[in-house]
């Protein structure tokens, strides 16, 4: 039987854990770093926390998100959404490394434009190994907005402190946006390699038969063979070539459809079959909406 996995269920629970203080405010936390200490005890536990997780480090401090192992260095801001499974692995004492750990519970966003839009910050689904990588000057940056969300549950808790730390943690999360982006940019090389290996990788699963049998691939399928989480790995092909993992699949497909259809005498309820369709008038649909055609008709005017 494999090890249980604690949940933790709120900010105090979070605290109580660890051995903090009380928090200054019930849905939202950040902790310093520093003042962390991690025993044996606490090594390899497998917590469950129903927080969003923002945590920028300093030093070498290891940690373990699902299966994936990450020991961060200098300037280094990882993400964590609620009930994903983490676990440290490595101790540490106090003052031995600097940075904060933000967290927060949904019930703070949850009536707020924030809450409706939390989707659109991809990187809290990243995998740990697709951290952010920050200058100094950004650094600064987002610690100038966690130090005021610190400010405002510290010292004045009032009818207006939950707007105002609400709308400081949405800045804080539009800047990573924004560094996460220029991470994409600057590395452009890299980016187009894995680009190339999303195509060989199609190409491949088409060489071997396995359409028919398995289905198309899906985007975990994909993200897989190279090593890249499923939400990293499209919105990195939406940076480099404006189209989505799913858009690449796609468009894949209805490339071989366009040579099958032309160069074979296959019905197209066959190409179908062939391309992995259980149903021809998905396969249909989808032609028509890439190409303007149906199937048959792109056959005859081809």
């Amino acid at each position: 039987m494999g090890q249980e996995i604690i949940k933790i269920q709120s900010i105090s629970q979070l605290h109580d854990m660890a051995g903090f203080e009380k928090p200054k405010h019930p849905l939202i936390s950040v902790v310093d770093v520093s003042k962390i200490k991690i025993n044996k005890d606490l090594l390899n536990v497998k917590l469950s926390p129903n927080l969003y997780y923002i945590g920028l480090k300093n030093a070498d401090c290891g940690i373990q998100y699902g299966r994936n192992h990450y020991d961060f260095s200098e300037g280094v801001l990882a993400f964590q959404s609620p009930h994903q499974v983490v676990a440290v692995t490595s101790e540490t004492e106090f003052d031995k490394e600097q940075g904060w750990m933000l967290f927060f519970h949904p019930d703070l966003i949850r009536t707020t434009p924030l809450g409706e839009n939390i989707e659109d910050y991809s990187f809290f689904s990243y995998d740990v190994h697709e951290a952010l990588h920050l200058s100094d000057k950004e650094k600064k940056t987002l610690n100038d907005c966690v130090e005021k969300i610190k400010e405002e549950y510290n010292e004045r808790i009032d009818n207006h402190s939950h707007r105002v730390i609400v709308s400081t943690l949405e800045l804080l999360l539009n800047y990573c946006l924004r560094f996460y982006e220029r991470q994409f940019n600057t590395r452009t090389a890299k980016n187009k390699d894995i680009v190339s290996q999303v195509e060989n990788t199609l190409k491949d699963y088409y060489k071997t038969g396995q359409l028919p049998e398995y289905g198309a691939p899906s985007i975990h399928y994909i993200a897989d063979k190279v090593h890249l989480s499923p939400t990293y790995l499209s919105d990195l092909l939406k940076k480099e070539t404006g189209r989505s993992a799913k858009d690449h699949i796609n468009d894949f497909l209805v490339d071989k459809a366009k040579t099958l259809l032309l160069s074979t005498e296959d019905s197209v309820s066959e190409i179908a079959y062939t391309l992995g369709f259980n149903y021809p008038h998905y396969f249909s649909r989808l032609f028509k909406n890439k190409t303007g055609f149906t199937p048959q008709k792109y056959r005859e005017v081809g």
